[in-house]
């Protein structure tokens, strides 16, 4: 790995220029004067308070008490500093384990959350309000992206699986639940969006169904598919409902879709015929569009996990041709991954060509695609000690330089393609950039990593070469926009409990968490010493009491 780090970094110095590190402009002299007052406020207080000590030190009679004090520690027994340095070590060691936990659970100090919301307005603490000089156009767009930013949008996984078909024999074989209840709430709307409208009082088969979608007990969903058949033979919710949450095998699914294609298109025709006529005729026009796409494209999914990969990319096609508006349903991910299937490098490079541009938004799909094609060209021939005694050719920094703008956009993904993590059922939403947008392609595009040779050495040789270009991806991307911070608590939320969820950028331990556990060891250490030897720690603690009774007297 030293290897491949030490030639990354020079091809990242040969292929690009250097980024610039963000640095602000130099403040002006008022700023700076504000802020070494706010900086040195906490040491003139404490000045203050030893001056104002020190001016009191007669009428308190500070040196007689002090005096006392060191007489009645010099007549304690070495079992009283046993007990108070073993009762210290345990109380010091409690509060370390519960920082440690608090930490790995929130991402935060308890104690640091605890001082910053409570204690400091009581100080009169206040949050620095320097702003940075430059253009005030300059200064909109950084606010504007900050504001969108501030946010991170959840998007529903082109390639999510099957409920009964997959996620449910998950749980049947190991007893766990892959599936969160937010995620899955999540679906239960989009399905209220997708499969409902404000005109489903006119067909009782529709009402039914919008009852069915918002229940949260899946038999209850299935009854009421089934109630909704009698009503209507030609409901195609209802078998959209049953193929995904009662259907146990992919063909079974199958069966169900294709039942539903043929009443969804029944109804599509018809409701073409009279879209025209009120507006709840066009509300019913749009649900009718959305139940045949997402009827024809779990069908292509269909075909692609039982192996008739071409029928599904015919599919796809159709789909993307007949629905053009319909491109935030991201159809062209699932078509990626059945032509990488396929092999078909050209056709993937001609979709790339379509989607993969400046104005559209990107994805992990697209990012690590783009770097696989380029990867593809050089890899079978890749050689680390080659490459650092030559250099790297034009099309090796060409396929380095792909990697580093996949690993900036999502940095989880070469942990799971690198099988450094391991990989879960992906949920069926994903926070673009988090984790579980990388556990959801490396799920379905890691064996197209390792069909082609020396792919995932290049990707491992390189891929923490990009750390180099962003040495503060919070505050300042290279090729896209900074690295939001909102990642880690929305992945939480997506991904199960058993998954050790990825953090990026890595956080490091509070102060708290350091000064706890040496508290604890240092208190343990000294309890263990005064218990073994009493004598040394008697002269030792005599001997410190007089080195405070000297300082009191000299006072």
């Amino acid at each position: 790995m030293a290897d491949g780090d030490c030639w990354g970094e020079a091809a990242t110095a040969a292929a690009s220029p250097a980024p610039a590190l963000g640095l602000s402009p130099p403040l002006g002299w008022r700023e700076r004067l504000r802020a070494g007052l706010a900086g040195t406020g906490a040491s003139l207080w404490f000045v203050a308070g030893l001056g104002l000590l020190y001016a009191l030190r007669v009428p308190l009679r500070l040196c007689e008490n002090l005096a006392a004090v060191t007489g009645f520690l010099n007549s304690l027994t070495p079992k009283f500093y046993v007990a108070l340095t073993g009762t210290s070590s345990l109380i010091s060691g409690l509060i370390f384990i519960f920082e440690w936990w608090y930490f790995h659970k929130h991402g935060t100090s308890f104690i640091e959350q605890v001082s910053i919301s409570h204690l400091r307005p009581l100080m009169g603490g206040t949050e620095s309000s320097i702003s940075e000089p430059g253009p005030p156009s300059s200064n909109r767009e950084s606010e504007t992206s900050r504001q969108n930013l501030s946010e991170c949008k959840v998007w529903r996984n082109p390639l999510n699986l099957f409920r009964g078909a997959e996620y449910r024999r998950y749980t049947w074989v190991t007893g766990k639940e892959p599936l969160t209840y937010y995620d899955m709430n999540l679906s239960a709307q989009d399905h209220q969006t997708f499969f409902t409208c404000d005109s489903d009082f006119l067909r009782p088969s529709d009402t039914v169904m919008q009852k069915a979608w918002r229940e949260r007990n899946p038999p209850a969903r299935i009854k009421a598919a089934y109630q909704a058949l009698e009503l209507n033979n030609d409901c195609a919710t209802a078998y959209v409902l049953l193929a995904e949450e009662e259907a146990t095998t992919i063909v079974d699914a199958e069966r169900l879709f294709k039942q539903a294609l043929k009443a969804g298109e029944t109804i599509y025709r018809r409701s073409q015929q009279c879209q025209h006529q009120s507006p709840q005729h066009e509300a019913q026009l749009r649900r009718d569009t959305n139940v045949l796409v997402y009827i024809k494209r779990r069908l292509a999914m269909c075909a692609r996990k039982l192996g008739r990969i071409r029928e599904a990319v015919k599919i796809m096609r159709d789909l993307m041709k007949e629905f053009p508006p319909l491109t935030m349903l991201n159809i062209h991910e699932n078509l990626l991954e059945s032509l990488l299937e396929l092999q078909a490098y050209a056709d993937v490079q001609a979709v790339l060509a379509k989607y993969d541009d400046i104005s559209l938004p990107k994805s992990a799909a697209i990012c690590y695609t783009a770097a696989l094609l380029k990867t593809r060209t050089v890899s079978d021939k890749f050689s680390p000690e080659t490459a650092s005694r030559r250099g790297l050719s034009t099309a090796e920094i060409n396929a380095v330089e792909a990697i580093h703008r996949a690993v900036e956009f999502n940095p989880h993904v070469p942990k799971y393609l690198l099988e450094m993590k391991s990989l879960i059922l992906p949920p069926e939403h994903i926070l673009k950039r988090g984790d579980s947008e990388a556990i959801a392609y490396a799920f379905f595009h890691l064996q197209h990593w390792k069909r082609i040779e020396g792919a995932l050495n290049l990707l491992q040789c390189t891929w923490e070469g990009t750390f180099r270009m962003i040495p503060y991806p919070l505050e300042k991307g290279h090729l896209f926009y900074p690295y939001p911070s909102c990642t880690e608590t929305a992945d939480r939320e997506l991904l199960p409990t058993f998954h050790h969820v990825s953090v990026y950028p890595k956080k490091e331990l509070p102060f708290f968490i350091h000064f706890t556990a040496g508290l604890c060891s240092s208190t343990a250490m000294i309890a263990l010493l005064t218990h073994q030897f009493p004598e040394i720690m008697g002269v030792f603690a005599k001997a410190v009491s007089m080195i405070s009774r000297t300082c009191v007297e000299y006072l």
